[in-house]
C-alpha cells in the first residue's frame, strides 16, 4: 500500500517551548510512520514553514491540490489546523469533485503527546485512509465526518467539529485557486449602507451571512447597495447566519427585497461552502 502524507502545520504537530507551543520539525511524519507497518511506502509532503492554520489560504489550498495530483491514486492525509479546517475542506471537496481521491483531514484541540485527542484522530485517519472509496472526510472526535460543510463548533472541546449537510458537489468551473478578492460579510441590525458599499468596492464577489431562512432589513440605501454590485457583475452568495437548515428564498416577504437584487442563493451551504464556491465557479 501507498500512502501520502501532507503535513500543513497545526497542533497536532506542535511542541512546548520557551515560547509556548510551536511546530516541531519531525515530530507528526514519526507518529504516523510509526503507525503504518513496513509493507506500507509514505510518501511525504511537509510545508516549509509549517502554518498555522490562519494562515493558510488559496495559495496553500493550491499545493495541497498539486500534490495530491502529482500522486494519482494514492489515498491522502492531510494534517492541519482547526482554525481554518472548514475552508480547507470545502476547498479539496470542491476542488476535487469527481476526480474519485481518498483524502482524509486531521487535526487536534491538543498536539501529540499531551494526554489529548491528537493520537486518537491520526489513528481514525491511518484507519480511514486504507478505505479507498472516494471522498473527502474529517477525522476527528472518533468520527469521520464529511468535510465540504464542517463547522468549527466549539474552540475548545475536543468534539469540536459538525458537518452540515451539503447538495454533492458538481465539478467545478476551476480545479485551482485564482487571485480573487472574496470576502464574507455578515448583515447585522443597523449595519450602515455605506459600509457595505465600502467593502464591496474593493471586493469581487462576497457571501452574504443572512437572517434566519433568508432575511435581511427593508433598508432601501442597502438593497440599492446590493443590487448595484450585482449589476457591476460582483457575485454575491447569499447563506444564513444559522449554522444549519440553509436559506429558502420567498419563505418570509421580509426577504423579497433582498432577493431581487439579484444575490445568488447558498442553499444550505455554510459560509465557508459558498466563499468557495465563489473562488471556483
Amino acid at each position: 500500500m501507498q500512502l501520502l502524507l501532507i503535513h500543513t502545520g497545526g497542533t497536532i504537530g506542535m511542541g512546548p517551548t520557551a515560547d509556548g507551543l510551536a511546530p516541531v520539525s519531525g515530530l507528526l511524519e514519526g507518529a504516523v510512520a510509526a503507525r503504518l507497518t513496513a509493507s506500507v511506502d509514505l510518501r511525504r509532503h511537509v510545508f516549509k514553514p509549517l502554518l498555522d492554520s490562519a494562515d493558510v489560504g488559496p495559495d496553500h489550498w493550491n499545493e495541497m491540490l498539486d500534490t495530491i495530483r502529482a500522486h494519482p491514486g494514492l489515498p491522502v492525509i492531510v494534517t492541519h489546523g482547526t482554525d481554518t479546517m472548514a475552508f480547507t475542506g470545502a476547498a479539496l471537496s470542491q476542488a476535487l469533485a469527481g476526480e474519485g481521491r481518498r483524502v482524509i483531514l486531521c487535526g487536534s484541540m491538543l498536539p501529540l503527546g499531551q494526554g489529548g485527542d491528537a493520537e486518537g484522530n491520526l489513528d481514525l485517519a491511518i484507519a480511514a485512509a486504507r478505505d479507498n472509496t472516494p471522498g473527502v472526510l474529517l477525522a476527528f472526535a472518533g468520527k469521520l465526518m464529511p468535510a465540504e460543510g464542517l463547522v468549527k463548533h466549539d474552540s475548545h472541546q475536543a468534539d469540536a467539529f459538525r458537518a452540515q449537510p451539503q447538495d454533492t458537489p458538481s465539478p467545478p468551473a476551476r480545479r485551482r485557486f485564482e487571485s480573487r478578492r472574496l470576502a464574507i460579510l455578515t448583515l447585522s441590525p443597523g449595519i450602515p449602507a455605506g459600509m457595505v458599499d465600502a467593502a464591496l468596492s474593493a471586493l469581487d464577489g462576497a457571501v452574504l451571512r443572512l437572517f434566519g431562512s433568508g432575511t435581511a432589513m427593508a433598508d432601501p440605501e442597502l438593497l440599492r447597495v446590493l443590487a448595484k454590485a450585482v449589476s457591476a457583475g460582483k457575485r454575491l452568495r447569499g447563506v444564513s447566519q444559522c449554522e444549519a437548515g440553509g436559506v429558502s428564498p420567498g419563505s418570509y416577504a421580509a426577504g423579497a427585497g433582498l432577493w431581487a437584487t439579484g444575490i445568488d442563493n447558498g442553499g444550505k451551504e455554510t459560509p465557508e461552502a459558498a466563499l468557495i464556491r465563489l473562488w471556483l465557479n
